[in-house]
């Protein structure tokens, strides 16, 4: 009997497992003050502060993640039912239960499910990476910062010419619909991201890497077929070149912005934001 899973029954197969997994993990580390992985013991006297500590950056990695699964349905949901519309994809027959404007109700939970996901992640991994960061100075920070607008610019621009073209209008869609987030990202803090580059790569590269190979087995059941009208065609070992750059790009939003959050709350970041605006001005 051929596999034939619905949508909701892909994300009780290849999404809600590890986000369980890792929220367990996270809620272990909340509860016990357990050290990260390379972190030295703490001494049986200090286990209530560091308890606490753990417990407060448990907190502020929450603000951030409602923040982020805020703006992730506010900045998508038009998106993704415009291209629906257009038919840029569609969904197998009954894999769908139910649909909310042009999209089905599982993407709406694919909206909040891949950012919790991304952020757990990012979450698990050595907060000494971040603290170690902390101490690197970036040179020229303004430069990197008028740089990185120039290449979310450019980013924009290719998109916005890509959309003419049928074949690259899901290509184009990606890239003009990243380039605005990118381009306020990279202004608030691009120097804090390049010292921070290990952290932000292995927790955008893991997450990306995994929803690729599950987007590949959910094109393969047939959950849902992307046009050959409105996508290049390309794929990279089997799966369209278009998805690969969406999941891309969505974990940077992700993992640029929690990095960020963390980095303006933690480290007194706003005064150096205020000091650098003025000095714009």
């Amino acid at each position: 009997m051929p596999f034939e899973p619905t949508y909701l029954e892909f994300h009780a197969l290849f999404v809600l497992p590890p986000v369980v997994a890792l929220a367990w993990r996270w809620h272990r580390r909340r509860r016990d003050g357990a050290r990260r992985p390379g972190q030295r013991a703490v001494p049986d006297g200090g286990r209530a502060a560091a308890g606490r500590l753990v417990r407060a950056d448990f907190g502020l990695d929450a603000l951030g993640l409602l923040a982020i699964l805020f703006a992730a349905v506010v900045y998508t949901v038009p998106w993704d039912n415009a291209l629906i519309a257009v038919g840029v994809w569609t969904y197998g027959p009954g894999r769908v239960a139910a649909t909310l404007w042009h999209a089905p109700v599982g993407e709406y939970l694919f909206f909040l499910a891949q950012p919790t996901l991304t952020a757990l992640f990012l979450a698990a991994l050595p907060r000494e990476w971040s603290r170690t960061a902390e101490r690197t100075r970036v040179a020229s920070p303004r430069r990197l910062r008028v740089a990185a607008v120039g290449l979310a610019a450019a980013i924009g621009a290719a998109g916005v010419a890509a959309l003419a073209s049928p074949p690259t209008l899901y290509l184009g869609a990606i890239l003009a619909w990243a380039a605005p987030v990118f381009a306020l990202q990279w202004a608030v803090g691009a120097p804090a991201l390049v010292a921070r580059r290990r952290l932000v790569a292995t927790a955008v590269c893991v997450p990306t890497l995994y929803l690729c190979v599950a987007d590949r087995v959910a094109i393969d059941a047939g959950i849902w077929s992307l046009s050959p009208t409105w996508t290049t065609g390309r794929s990279v070992f089997g799966l369209p070149v278009e998805e690969a750059l969406f999941f891309l790009v969505t974990n940077l939003f992700v993992v640029q912005g929690l990095v960020l959050y963390r980095w303006v709350t933690e480290t007194g970041a706003a005064d150096e934001l205020r000091r650098t605006v003025r000095s714009w001005r």
